[in-house]
């Protein structure tokens, strides 16, 4: 039995960019699980609207 598994989560999300304001994105988390628990989250993604996977530091959520 593995107690420590890398699961990805794959989510609709509203992110705003200075260049294309307001935009809806499917936003992906890798995360870290221990018997089930979330510890952390490894690394997030987004694809672009032309199917490009960029990196989420470049935009930024909407208040």
């Amino acid at each position: 039995m593995a107690f420590i598994k890398i699961r990805r989560k794959t989510k609709l999300e509203k992110r705003y960019s200075k260049k294309m304001g307001s935009i809806s994105v499917k936003v992906t988390y890798i995360r870290k699980h221990l018997l089930g628990i979330p510890l952390r989250t490894i690394h997030k993604y987004r694809e672009t609207y032309y199917g490009t996977i960029k990196d989420c530091k470049d935009c930024t959520l909407t208040a």
